[in-house]
């Protein structure tokens, strides 16, 4: 072992609400009592978050993990031999071997939880900048074509292919053209753009300069969520520090290229998910969707032509540029190419981030990584996708996360968000929120949005009351038709995915009156 001790202590938002802080607080106050030369060095998360604080040792051996780290475990640890504990209960042994993570198949997310997310150079050693690098020694055409062959689709829900998006946006004539980063993650069980940002905001930033490169945009913003705060001061922190080392800003990486990047923080509306309401909060304006066409590929911020991607997508650009679009064709399966950070929430054993190519099952998702349910009680429903997505009967689970397969079952693969429910949920309940969340989150333009989702959750109410339900049920069913079929966006559009999906496999939890006479 070197001195100092590299130890690595994450601080990402989540390892902090369970005590980060106070574990390399801890760390550096006992190794200084002990007269032991240790850094503490503070990275993002690896994604195992059942795990966290997950505190690391480097080695000659490599990573030698101990988790999950409580704060007054620490002084038991140093007692232990700490930072070479092998003893010790909470030692973990090497951390690529733990099998949750061993068993991923890490792209976009290979330097979440290793590097420092403030260290450019850290990033560099780390392989990054690699594809940067090869982007600026190619055509902008190029660029695209390879974004194009290596099969790339939208991560952020609609699945839309990249670099087609990107093509338009390249052809398209202006004086002006944007890179906007939708990075208002506000789906239910979801966290990897946060994940990604505060662990890794280099790999974003250089998707995005990458994307300024290939379409002839010089200004790119990333829209953040102000309930991301720790984010928000990573990608800041980050994007300093790529100006100060010539990755952005008017000379890229001695190119004599451009591109600029900004932060915008949003005031935390769902609806600001949505592309075209992120635009109009981008400009200043209060955050509501735009009719259709024109596509903000043609006419979007500030009306000039647009590239809007998720954080994910942006995320999966470099790899595709360093190592070949087939490289990151061979994941997947079907139209489906690529890996997907699926996130597994809810009640779960073993919660975080995994990521895998397109065609693992959400069962293996669910019980090979999570481990079952936290409360031991049987897989009832999983809903895929956000609070808009369908509820997955625990008998569909050997489906595979494929957007084909998932569209033509009547579910949806969203932006890989997966929330479990063990048998005591309430699937009728569970359809009301869907009705309630809309109301509340509706922007308010179009009518069978903003009015069906009252009429929704109030029918719902008289359902849950065991009045009249085979009409009140009749009713709702023709609300979520009109509302599929009428909504401007997919906020209105989506909210009968859960309701229908809970009425098709779950009828027996809307019989309330027939339930209730069952208990009796």
């Amino acid at each position: 072992m070197t001195f100092p001790i590299r130890i690595f202590v994450p601080k990402d938002a989540a390892a902090r609400s369970v005590g980060a802080d106070d574990v390399a607080a801890r760390i550096m106050a006992e190794a200084e009592a002990r007269s032991i030369e240790v850094s503490v060095v503070r990275t993002g998360t690896r994604g195992a978050l059942f795990l966290e604080p997950l505190v690391e040792v480097e080695t000659s051996a490599g990573r030698i993990g101990y988790g999950p780290v409580d704060p007054d475990d620490v002084t038991g640890l140093f007692d232990a031999g700490f930072p070479s504990a092998d003893g010790h209960p909470l030692h973990l042994g090497p951390v690529d071997a733990i099998p949750y993570l061993a068993r991923q198949t890490r792209v976009t997310f290979a330097r979440c939880g290793v590097i420092d997310p403030a260290s450019v150079a850290d990033y560099r050693a780390q392989g990054g900048f690699r594809g940067l690098e090869a982007a600026l020694a190619k055509p902008a055409a190029d660029i695209v074509e390879d974004v194009v062959a290596s099969g790339l689709r939208g991560r952020g829900g609609a699945g839309f292919p990249t670099g087609i998006k990107w093509r338009t946006v390249a052809a398209a004539e202006a004086d002006e053209k944007y890179i906007c980063c939708n990075a208002d993650e506000g789906d239910s069980g979801t966290f990897a753009d946060r994940i990604l940002m505060e662990g890794d905001p280099f790999l974003l930033i250089e998707g995005m300069t990458i994307a300024g490169l290939a379409v002839g945009a010089c200004t790119g913003y990333v829209y953040i969520r102000s309930e991301y705060p720790d984010a928000i001061a990573a990608m800041k922190t980050a994007i300093a520090a790529c100006e100060a080392d010539g990755t952005l800003g008017d000379d890229i990486l001695g190119s004599g290229r451009s591109f600029r990047l900004h932060v915008r923080v949003g005031a935390g509306a769902y609806i600001c998910g949505e592309e075209s309401a992120m635009l109009d909060s981008l400009e200043g304006k209060r955050g509501i969707v735009r009719a259709k066409p024109p596509i903000p590929a043609i006419a979007g911020l500030f009306g000039k032509p647009t590239v809007v991607n998720n954080v994910l997508s942006f995320a999966a650009v470099p790899s595709i540029l360093a190592d070949g679009p087939e490289a990151y064709a061979a994941h997947g399966m079907g139209k489906s190419r690529g890996t997907m950070p699926f996130q597994i929430a809810g009640n779960i054993a073993r919660g975080g981030l995994v990521e895998l190519g397109f065609g693992v099952t959400l069962r293996e998702l669910i019980e090979d990584f999570g481990g079952g349910t936290h409360s031991g009680r049987p897989v009832r429903a999983v809903q895929v996708g956000g609070p808009l997505g369908a509820y997955v009967p625990a008998d569909r689970l050997d489906l595979p996360m494929d957007y084909e397969a998932f569209a033509e079952a009547g579910f949806m693969v969203g932006h890989g968000g997966i929330v479990v429910f063990d048998d005591t949920v309430d699937m009728a309940r569970q359809a009301r929120f869907a009705f309630a969340f809309c109301a509340i989150e509706s922007c308010g333009k179009c009518t069978p949005c903003r009015v069906g989702a009252v009429r929704g959750r109030e029918t719902m109410d008289r359902i849950l009351a065991g009045e009249d339900v085979a009409t009140n049920v009749a009713l709702v069913e023709d609300l979520c038709t009109l509302m599929t079929d009428a909504s401007l966006c997919a906020m209105g559009g989506l909210t009968p995915m859960p309701v229908k999906s809970a009425l098709t496999y779950f009828p027996e939890d809307f019989d309330r009156a027939h339930a209730r006479e069952a208990a009796e």
